[in-house]
């Protein structure tokens, strides 16, 4: 067992779900110890049945650290994740500074756990619409390969951490109000508005948010060959990301056959049921850790070979803290096994 943990980043939006997470998995440490900004030193966290004080997230604040999850933004992850490292801890990063690194293992794992043997001390979580994403399209890939995704996403504020919320609302109500919203988080007022801009352009006019998808995807398949063609719009939503996805596998997929495949696969809750409204929506699966699949069909517009399906999931469990929480524990299971 890891004896003691340390969470980087507690009081932000991931942050606190991955303390809850930790509490309603029963996840096993023997002291917790809670490092952030200097914004955040000195306040308490109440966690299971002891109050913890915030400490200042410094280069020797890993001392006598066995395990860190980070929820930070990528210049704090490429600053301190290496002293993590250096005091001998494993480090579970949110962010996306080491995704991509040839030596860091992405994960998730219901789809590549045994990637976790290969580690150096850091393991990257996936960005969370990509997560969602190769939640669903893992065992059409195991059965079938996948060769090309068309997808486009529906991104809640939280995405944009508390402060996206906190425009969402702050522009809803201008907006109602007869006022002109502002924009400081986002790149245009989000209230009553979709924009398809995340993040900074990249290639060929796609943006980061988009071409992280492209990536991780092929990083995480262990596949370079699949081509993913993404979209990526932010939405007035609070919490929940949603994809529309369409899927070209090398093997034709019947309906029923990639059902039953999304069906059982671990970490997927079908709802598909159109005749009675039955498909996921953010409301619906927000506080929730699966990703929701429905809205299941053929792709009539092309050869035989491709399925379109609905996906959502929350973005700050799933896409963020959950997975996160879930490689930790993989990472027990290592630990205890070689032990």
């Amino acid at each position: 067992m890891y004896e003691t943990l340390a969470v980087v980043g507690a009081t932000g939006a991931v942050g606190r779900i991955v303390l809850q997470q930790l509490v309603d998995r029963d996840f096993p440490y023997k002291r917790l110890k809670l490092l952030a900004s200097s914004r955040s030193v000195g306040q308490e966290v109440r966690v299971k049945d002891e109050t913890v004080r915030i400490e200042l997230l410094q280069p020797g604040a890993f001392k006598d650290v066995d395990l860190v999850i980070a929820s930070t933004p990528d210049e704090v992850s490429a600053e301190f994740a290496p002293y993590a490292v250096e005091e001998g801890a494993v480090v579970v990063d949110e962010s996306g500074y080491w995704r991509m690194d040839p030596k860091v293992p992405l994960i998730i794992p219901e789809v590549n756990p045994d990637a976790i043997n290969d580690h150096q001390g850091i393991i990257a979580s996936p960005n969370c619409s990509t997560t969602q994403m190769v939640v669903a399209l893992a065992p059409l890939h195991h059965a079938a390969t996948v060769k090309r995704v068309v997808v486009s996403t529906y991104q809640a504020t939280s995405g944009a951490g508390l402060a996206g919320n906190v425009e969402l609302e702050a522009s809803t109500k201008a907006i109602l109000n007869g006022q002109a919203p502002k924009s400081e988080t986002f790149q245009h007022p989000i209230g009553f508005n979709l924009i398809p801009q995340i993040g900074s352009e990249k290639h060929e006019g796609y943006t980061s948010e988009e071409m992280k998808m492209v990536y991780e995807t092929r990083k995480i398949l262990g596949d370079d060959q699949i081509q993913v063609c993404p979209t990526a719009v932010r939405v007035p939503v609070t919490v929940g990301h949603s994809e529309s996805i369409l899927v070209e596998t090398e093997k034709p997929l019947s309906v029923q056959q990639a059902t039953e495949l999304f069906r059982s696969a671990p970490g997927i809750t079908v709802v598909d049921d159109l005749p009675n409204h039955g498909y996921p929506m953010p409301r619906d699966c927000d506080g929730k850790d699966d990703v929701f699949v429905g809205r299941i069909r053929r792709d009539i517009s092309g050869n035989g070979n491709s399925i379109a399906f609905w996906c959502v999931s929350d973005n700050l469990r799933k896409g963020a803290a959950t997975n996160a929480v879930q490689i930790a524990e993989l990472l027990q299971k290592s630990v205890a096994s070689a032990n």
